[in-house]
Parts: C-alpha cells; structure tokens; sequence
C-alpha cells in the first residue's frame, strides 16, 4: 500500500488551498472529499467578502479553486471518509467505499454545516433572507428588521454583530429567557433597536411566517 506524505480531508477552500499549498512543497498528497465546495457551494448565493471578487457565487468560486486544484500534481479521490486512526507513526484512513490509505500526516478540513431549525420553508429561503453567518450576511440586511434565533452567547453575539446594519433586531428564544452570560446580555445595552423575545416556542412559528402577533418583548435600552 502506498504511503502518503499527507492526507487532506475536505474539498471545501480549506481543504483545497492546503491541497496547493501541499502539492508546491512536493508533498505525495491523497486529497478525499465527497464533493467540492461543502456549504459554501450549497449555500452561499452571492459572496462579496472574499478577496479578488467583488461578487461571485459560492458554486463559481469553488469551481475555480476545484479547477486550481487540479492543476496540481495531487491524487483526488471522491469518496467520504468513515474511519480515521492512527498507529505508531502511520495514520490509517478508511472511506464509505471501502478504500484504505496511509499516510505520515492527515489534515481534516472537512467544515461544519450550522444545525437547521427544522421549519417549514427553510430551505427555500435559505440565500433569500435566511442567513446563518451575521458577520458573512450582514450587510445584506441594511435597514431591516432582523430575528437571531436563539437567545445563548451565540445569539447575542450574531445581533451584535447585526446591528450596525438593522434596523431593528429580535432575539427569539424557545425557553423562557435568555441563555446568554451576564458578559454578552450586558454589551448591547446601549442598542436602542435589539429586543429579546422570549415566549416559549415563538421562536419556530415566527420563523415560519405563522405567527401574526408579536409576543411580549424585553428591550435593550
């Protein structure tokens, strides 16, 4: 069995710019991934945040760091990786196909997807007003009123990060109040335009478009 420099696990731009960067030092390099792109391809529709591009989609990008790639001199294998171990000084990986490789040193870039709501017309919306990355999205929300589902350290961080461009921001929490340290409820306190929203499960009906009322709401002022 062949043994490889380095295994790369992952085919979004993490992954592919450590494939590059790997195959410039002459590294044998073993690149898996089920596809190229992961979420960025899935999900981002119009990117204008990354260098070089004023605005480009997701799917373009990744097909121009794919193609960048290949220009390589590195093997690809499209497969997903199941098991991942290592003994002595050799990592032992293995995929859904059954294939097994070897390598001296592994790189998992294999990325996160955000966890989903679960609500009727998510997907839809996803890239049309449904953003999982404020920092990513927020300008796209200029002058708008904006919910952070979730109301724990990472949703306040998300309104904070918000609020320079909304014009009014909700934070919707399923429990009956918010689950944010003291650190994070405390900074937006001089925010005019953020509210909390805590009434049980508002959260997933006003997601939905299903909620015609607005519930009670404590405001940050």
């Amino acid at each position: 069995m062949e043994i490889y420099d380095l295994i790369i696990i992952g085919g979004g731009p993490a992954g592919i710019t450590a494939g590059i960067y790997a195959a410039r030092q002459k590294l044998n390099t073993l690149l898996i991934t089920k596809s190229f792109g992961g979420q960025i391809a899935r999900k981002a529709v119009a990117i204008e945040n990354y260098p070089g591009f004023e605005k480009i989609s997701g799917l373009e990008l990744i097909k121009r760091l794919e193609k960048h790639l290949r220009k390589q001199k590195i093997d690809i294998e499209r497969d997903e990786v199941t098991k991942l171990k290592k003994i002595g000084n050799r990592f032992f990986v293995q995929t859904k196909s059954k294939h097994r490789f070897q390598s001296k040193a592994v790189i998992v870039a294999s990325g996160a997807d955000p966890r989903p709501l679960e609500v009727e017309g998510e997907k839809k919306y996803i890239g049309r007003g449904l953003s999982y990355c404020p920092t990513c999205d927020g300008p796209l929300f200029e002058g708008k009123t904006v919910a952070v589902i979730g109301g724990g350290n990472a949703g306040f961080e998300a309104a904070l990060a918000l609020s320079n461009w909304a014009k009014k921001i909700y934070i919707l929490e399923f429990a009956p109040k918010v689950g944010a340290n003291t650190e994070n409820q405390d900074s937006p306190v001089r925010m005019s335009h953020l509210f909390s929203i805590t009434a049980s499960r508002a959260a997933l009906p006003m997601a939905s478009g299903a909620v015609s009322q607005e519930p009670e709401s404590q405001r940050f002022s």
